[in-house]
């Protein structure tokens, strides 16, 4: 972290960028916010540890002030997208990419039994120590990993200026495992398991708010012609409608960052709908990934005379 810091404070210093994008302590110990510096003294309170799990991509769209910003390698797809749909000036930001052994998750550590945490340390070895109420526990790091750090697409930058720390592998999951076994499912089972999985949504917004690839100034769902703003009745459709239409929106744009499951406040798994998404665009244009490259055309965004008509696939034709 001290050399993060160092290099935040010498290129603030030389003018180089005007400000900083990086995290700060958050209202929780393990909960660390994204935040800008622009004061040399204010980097001071700059974090950068295992619980930094917050995307800064998407804090840049609009950005009119000269910003440095550190990324991880999963971030820099995001950015790398918000560049290709020209949301970001490149000219505007100096990345530093930083290495990343994985991102830990609260929720997990707590869902392993572990209760009453006071502190946690060894963050920078294979296994966590974890002070309790009740005494010291242990937990090996790859079982506190977030979801999207143990299906993790790799642990090269797309996009740098520099880099700063070396990243390990983390990935012992299938990336679209989850996906795969929701396909075996019958049609009836389906939706039972997506009624059960989105019946708890508050309709916070906090993953439409998160998400890179909802950029729109504007948002459908923030219309009151519609009744769209208000979380619907028990027995009605409509919220599950709300995140089907999402990903729908950024089908083709979205990195798979995992942002909208971490912060989601019920614990939705929403990275499934957008991983089904986009399983079903590489088979049927070509493998691609949202963010490889700030250059290539989506495929849903670029038309080709080979291309294949999904409906023509559905029917076995």
């Amino acid at each position: 972290m001290q050399e993060l810091i160092k290099r935040a404070k010498q290129l603030l210093s030389e003018g180089k960028v005007e400000r900083v994008l990086g995290w700060k302590a958050g209202d929780l110990p393990y909960n660390p916010e994204p935040s800008f510096f622009d004061r040399l003294e204010n980097l001071d309170n700059f974090i950068y540890n295992s619980f930094c799990g917050a995307n800064l991509s998407k804090y840049l769209i609009a950005t009119t002030a000269s910003t440095l910003v550190f990324l991880r390698p999963c971030d820099s797809y995001s950015l790398n997208q918000l560049l290709k749909e020209q949301q970001i000036d490149r000219e505007k930001i100096y990345i530093v990419g930083v290495g990343c052994r994985g991102t830990l998750d609260m929720n997990r550590i707590k869902a392993s039994g572990i209760k009453g945490i006071i502190a946690i340390s060894g963050t920078d070895t294979d296994e966590l120590i974890v002070q309790t109420l009740y005494g010291e526990k242990k937990i090996p790091y790859k079982k506190a990993l977030l979801e999207r750090c143990r299906t993790c697409k790799g642990k090269d930058h797309m996009i740098y200026d520099e880099v700063i720390g070396m990243s390990s592998e983390t990935q012992d999951v299938d990336r679209f495992e989850d996906v795969v076994n929701i396909e075996k499912m019958s049609p009836e089972a389906k939706f039972d398991y997506f009624q059960k999985a989105l019946s708890p949504c508050i309709r916070c917004n906090a993953c439409r708010n998160v998400c890179p690839a909802c950029s729109c100034r504007k948002c459908v769902f923030d219309s009151n012609k519609f009744d769209s703003q208000q979380k619907a009745n028990v027995e009605s459709f409509e919220e599950k409608m709300f995140h089907i239409i999402r990903s729908l929106h950024v089908a083709g744009r979205c990195s798979d960052c995992g942002e909208c499951s971490r912060v989601c406040p019920q614990g939705i798994p929403l990275y499934v709908f957008n991983r089904k998404l986009i399983k079903d665009i590489s088979a049927l244009y070509g493998e691609f990934q949202a963010g490889m490259d700030a250059q290539a055309l989506g495929p849903l965004t670029d038309f080709n005379l080979d291309d294949i008509e999904p409906n023509l696939v559905r029917r076995g034709k």
